[in-house]
Parts: C-alpha cells; structure tokens; sequence
C-alpha cells in the first residue's frame, strides 16, 4: 500500500479507527481463547469482515487504506516502533552508570499495545520488524566493543528481544 497516499484528517481518522478495532479485537479474542502454554494465536481468527463491521464501513473503504489484516499489523508496528529505534544505542550503555532498555520498558509502559505481545503470530512480526531496524548496527557495534563473533553477537540480539516479550508476557 502506498503510505504517501493523501493523509487528509478523514484518511487519518478511518486508518487509525482501523488498527484501534484491530487492537480491540486482539483484546476481545485473547478473553475468549483458551491459553496453551502460556500463549494464544488470537490473530488468525480476526477478519476483514469483522473489522468492517466494528467500523461500520465497506470493505472498499477497507481496502483502499490496507492490503489486508498484515498490512495493518504493519502500520500497527510502525506506529509503535517509530521511536523505538534508538534502543540498540542504550544496550552498549557506554558512558552510562546506569543503563536502561528502552524497548523493554516501551512494551511495559504501552498498554494500548500490550496485546500485541500476548500473540504469537504478532509478537514474532514485532521481533521481525525489530530486527530490520536495527540489528546489523547492534551486532556491528557489539562485535566492535567485545570479542564476541557474528553468530554470539546475534544470539545477544535475539536472546535480549525475546527476553524483553517474555518478560512482557509474565
């Protein structure tokens, strides 16, 4: 979908109408879904129609904002992630005394989108989009300040992701 698609105050307020009912049916189908081992994969039962419906619009109006269910995931993400960028510069924490990390306590302090972590589907497309904003740098600048390889270097990135969602999911 092209996002330099005008963004007048009608096309602002039907794309985020849109990803709020999306969050809201996460939210909806994570009280009715039975957990097993911890998680639950409410994604795949969330449907155009649905959200249409929730939205009171057609699925044409639908359709000439998103692609479908993962392009709004998307923009979901982007929304979420867009300042996020900058948390692999806190993980080196050089010239810190006390070092923080951003992204673990943007998923605590984000409750609107907090559901997105109870998902499995979601919460890997999280790490995915984590991963292509960042993760050649970390591992670059991690491998520079240590004597970590490659393969360490990303299993730290990995290892730090995974353990923020998990942390999240207690």
């Amino acid at each position: 979908m092209d996002k330099t698609h005008k963004t007048d105050r009608r096309t602002r307020y039907t794309r985020q109408a849109i990803k709020d009912i999306l969050l809201d049916e996460l939210k909806e189908s994570d009280a009715d879904v039975v957990h097993v081992s911890g998680t639950a994969e409410q994604w795949s039962k969330i449907t155009v129609t649905e959200i249409c419906k929730k939205a009171e619009m057609n699925r044409g109006t639908f359709y000439l904002h998103y692609y479908d269910i993962d392009d709004v995931l998307n923009d979901i993400l982007e929304d979420f992630l867009s300042d996020t960028s900058s948390v692999l510069d806190h993980v080196l924490c050089p010239y810190k005394l006390n070092c923080t990390y951003p992204f673990c306590e943007k998923i605590r302090s984000s409750s609107h989108y907090q559901i997105l972590f109870f998902d499995d589907i979601t919460s890997s497309r999280i790490l995915e989009k984590l991963a292509d904003l960042g993760k050649e740098d970390f591992i670059t600048r991690l491998m520079k300040n240590s004597l970590l390889t490659f393969e360490q270097a990303e299993a730290v990135f990995y290892f730090q992701m995974n353990g923020c969602l998990a942390i999240t999911r207690i």
